[in-house]
Order: structure tokens, then C-alpha cells, then sequence
């Protein structure tokens, strides 16, 4: 079975290593992945801020930004020697700050430079180089450029692709709504399979069930959840017994288990100096569904920012979850 089956995507102010550690409560196998962080932040920033998480995360990707082989390389060094699974070079993201750094989406427009990019850090490092990608960008959208980039990259020595099924559009167009508004089209992807069938070939956008991602599955290596794994994060429980044919009974998890199961690691964390809300904001979907759902949202909202919040504080909110 493919070590990218289920994904779970980066996403910025979303992903972070308090996230990741509460998604992994819910699920043993899917592959997580951090927030997009850039050459920069880990050259001439901390490093070791940006690269910290905890070993149970694991198996876990760092997701990096840029467009420099050499500076990319030397990230990638680093993501190594902090103990990451996989580096995967981000080609897809269409914010203001990439555009301006001719980076993530606008690497598109430039197959060859993304292949340097790839090499450089296959070179740098023994664990797994992967890319994920549009389906095109601006004007720039034809099937055909699509393979071009794809066989520019695979020869660079990349043979992981995760497609996000939709084109960026560069100009006009905010991140929120290139999520959004840009059509999905998975038969391309589909047909990229065909196409390139010795390549590992992931979809990403718009899966928001475990039967949408079975359905994918049935044509290609594997799929990425994003917005859908934040909002709605019980139905992660499911991932390891349906997607992975785990037998076991976390499928029968309640959410207060879950949640009661994170009160070792918010404890670690604030002795740490971490701030409680900083942890549960990634939270709060856990209960979505559930009779006093929002009575349990409001009070960790009201009370997790406070200064003297602690674990106390936290164990009050789980007698609100009625199941």
C-alpha cells in the first residue's frame, strides 16, 4: 500500500506542530505535513523553531518554499537532520508573497528551474523529494504544459506529484478564493495517471469524505485532505480502519476520549510556555455534530486566550462534550 495514500495537506496557520500532534490522536497512518515554511525562515531565521515537533507525529513531511536549488538544498539538509520523512517542494501556492518571489505556483511557468530545484535537494539528502502542483496557472493551463512540467520535474528525479486539481490564477484571484473558485477538474488528474502510470500521483482539492477519497483511490496512488481534516476532524477516526483496512475499535472513539487523550500533551506543552488557546483553536471542529457542540466551542474560546488558563481550565471544557 502507498505510504501517500491519505494525506493530510499543509496549510498555513492551520498546520502547525499542536495541530498535527491532536490530528495524529485521530489517525496512525495518514502522512502529515507542516505549514509551508520558505528557505529563508530556516537559513537566516530559527530553524529549530520552524523545524520542531514532536517524534509521535510521525510519518511526517516538511513542506518548503522557494526557488533557489542551493538554498533549498541546505533546507533540506536541515528538515533531514530534524528527523522529517519526506521534503516536498511546494509549486502550487498562489499568495502575494510567492508571486513576489517568483516561488510556489509561479514555478509552473518555469518546468526546468523546478527541476533544479528537485535535484538539488535529491542530491542533499537520502529521504524522499516529492512536489506538489495545480493543474496549471494563469493562461499557462493546457494539458499539454501540465505533462511538460511533470516530465521536467520526474527527470529532475521526483516521482511523488501531489496535483491539486484546479489552476492557480496569479492575478485577481486571493488564496481563499484559488481555493475556491478555479473549477476542479479530476479526470485531468485521472488522466495524468494514465499518462505518466509509473509515477505516484496523489489528488488534492475538494475531497471532503471518505467515500469521495475511495473513489479516487480506485485510479490513483493516493489522496490529500485539507480544509475538511481542520473542520471537521472526527471523521479522521475512520482514515486507519477505512482507507488503511486497520481492524481495530478507534473507529469507536468517542470525541471526549480524544479529547481527554490530549490533556498529557497540553500539559507538556504549557510547562513549556505554550498558551492554551494556541493548542485548542486547532480543536474546535472536534465536536461538530454533537448535541453541545457549541456550548463547548464558546467556553474554550472564552476562556483558553486568558492568561492564567491552564490544564484546569481545559479539563472544565471536557465536561461539556456529551459524548
Amino acid at each position: 500500500m502507498h505510504e501517500h495514500r491519505f494525506c493530510i495537506a499543509p496549510m498555513m496557520d492551520w498546520s502547525d506542530r499542536h495541530c498535527r500532534f491532536f490530528w495524529r490522536s485521530l489517525t496512525r497512518k495518514a502522512r502529515l505535513y507542516t505549514e509551508m515554511i520558505t528557505t529563508g525562515a530556516l537559513l537566516y531565521g530559527d530553524a529549530d523553531y520552524h523545524l520542531s515537533h514532536d517524534p509521535g507525529e510521525q510519518p511526517l513531511a516538511v513542506q518548503l518554499g522557494g526557488n533557489d536549488p542551493a538554498a533549498l538544498a541546505k533546507a533540506a539538509i536541515l528538515c533531514e537532520k530534524a528527523g522529517y520523512s519526506e521534503v516536498n517542494l511546494n509549486a502550487g501556492c498562489p499568495s502575494d508573497r510567492v508571486k513576489s518571489g517568483a516561488f510556489g505556483a509561479s514555478l509552473m511557468n518555469n518546468p526546468a528551474l523546478a527541476g533544479d530545484c528537485i535535484k538539488a535537494m535529491q542530491d542533499a539528502v537520502s529521504i524522499p523529494v516529492t512536489l506538489k502542483c495545480r493543474i496549471g496557472v494563469d493562461n499557462n493551463d493546457s494539458y499539454e504544459a501540465l505533462c511538460h512540467f511533470i516530465a521536467c520535474v520526474e527527470q529532475a528525479g521526483c516521482s511523488v506529484f501531489i496535483i491539486h486539481a484546479r489552476k492557480a490564477w496569479l492575478s485577481g484571484l486571493s488564496p481563499k478564493q484559488n481555493r475556491e473558485i478555479p473549477p476542479l477538474d479530476y479526470p485531468r488528474v485521472f488522466q495524468l495517471k494514465r499518462d505518466f502510470s509509473h509515477l505516484q500521483i496523489v489528488l488534492n482539492g475538494g475531497l471532503t469524505s471518505i467515500d469521495a477519497c475511495q473513489d479516487a483511490l480506485e485510479q490513483l496512488d493516493g489522496v490529500m485532505i485539507g480544509r475538511e481534516a481542520y473542520q471537521n476532524p472526527y471523521f479522521l477516526a475512520q482514515i486507519d480502519s477505512q482507507i488503511f483496512n486497520l481492524k481495530d475499535q478507534r473507529t469507536n472513539i468517542s470525541r471526549r476520549s480524544i479529547a481527554s487523550q490530549m490533556v498529557p500533551y497540553i500539559e507538556q506543552q504549557l510547562a513549556q510556555g505554550a498558551r492554551l488557546n494556541h493548542i485548542t483553536r486547532h480543536m474546535l471542529g472536534l465536536c461538530n455534530g454533537l448535541p453541545g457542540a457549541r456550548k463547548w466551542r464558546r467556553f474554550l474560546s472564552e476562556n483558553a486566550h486568558k492568561p492564567d488558563a491552564d490544564i484546569s481550565t481545559y479539563q472544565r471544557s471536557l465536561e461539556l462534550i456529551s459524548q
